[in-house]
């Protein structure tokens, strides 16, 4: 069966997030008024597997050794 799942991946808590404030300041230059940005990487990705449960795992497994850096980066998994 077919799984889609969203892997939002972003920054722990305590991070410097560079790409973030540069964001926010670059909107508030243009007149927006933002009070913070966290800069996110969200991948959509489609899988084949029996389970949803073995989708999720399988997609887990990937984020702890590719797609998250997991000592300053958190992640999250949907299915959608």
């Amino acid at each position: 069966m077919e799984y889609k799942l969203e892997v939002k991946v972003g920054l722990k808590h305590g991070v410097l997030d560079a790409e973030g404030e540069t964001i926010q300041k670059s909107l508030k230059l243009l007149g927006y008024d933002v009070k913070k940005v966290d800069a996110v990487k969200c991948y959509n990705i489609t899988v084949e597997a029996k389970t949803e449960k073995e989708a999720v795992s399988r997609i887990e497994d990937s984020c702890k050794k590719l797609l998250a850096n997991p000592v300053i980066q958190e992640y999250s998994i949907r299915v959608l």
